[in-house]
């Protein structure tokens, strides 16, 4: 039995008995048993969340985005289309990985990851991070970076909106000034950064 407001749609496949109130599955769309999604998210057409993935509350995963076993995303994260998450870095089929085998990956809050962005396991990307369209993330990504390019290199700062911050890092927005924690952490405001592996 889904948490009132749950929404999935008749054509889409939710064998997973742990998604949160509020949550929208919809057409084609498929949750294997084991996966975890939590409240307010949206879920949109031909997304794949296999068992061993943790989505947080109000996250968007838009349509024909892949999350493999390992994969977690925190809370308001923005998935857009097509992003796809890797979790073997040397697969062959004559040799399968047990699920402890595989490196995990961790998309941290309020991150968003741009159309076709490809994110190969065992990386962390950091809080509010913007991924430009098309990247390959191959390394961890610092909070606050805006990554673009294949392997996705920083280009800038964003701040928590999204907006590419000046040299003085005040977001012209908000007002809100950032701090630089360092260049592997990346950016802080009045909250502390969590430290990247």
């Amino acid at each position: 039995m889904m948490p009132a407001g749950t929404r999935i749609h008749p054509a889409a496949l939710c064998e997973s008995d742990d998604v949160g109130a509020g949550t929208r599955i919809w057409a084609f769309a498929h949750v294997l048993p084991g996966a975890r999604i939590g409240r307010d998210c949206n879920v949109c057409d031909h997304a794949f969340v296999e068992g061993g993935v943790s989505v947080g509350d109000r996250v968007t995963i838009k349509n024909g985005v892949m999350l493999f076993t390992g994969v977690t995303v925190e809370d308001d994260v923005f998935l857009g289309p097509g992003v796809i998450f890797t979790n073997d870095r040397m697969p062959r089929r004559e040799r399968p990985k047990a699920p402890d085998e595989l490196l995990p990956t961790v998309v941290r809050q309020g991150a968003s990851l741009g159309a076709g962005v490809v994110v190969v396991c065992g990386t962390e990307i950091g809080e509010y991070a913007l991924i430009g369209a098309g990247a390959v993330v191959v390394r961890d990504v610092p909070a606050h970076a805006l990554m673009v390019g294949n392997p996705a290199r920083r280009l800038g700062w964003v701040c928590g909106c999204g907006d590419r911050l000046p040299a003085n890092l005040r977001s012209a927005a908000s007002g809100e000034r950032y701090r630089l924690v360092s260049e592997r952490a990346g950016l802080a405001s009045g909250a502390t950064v969590r430290s990247l592996r």
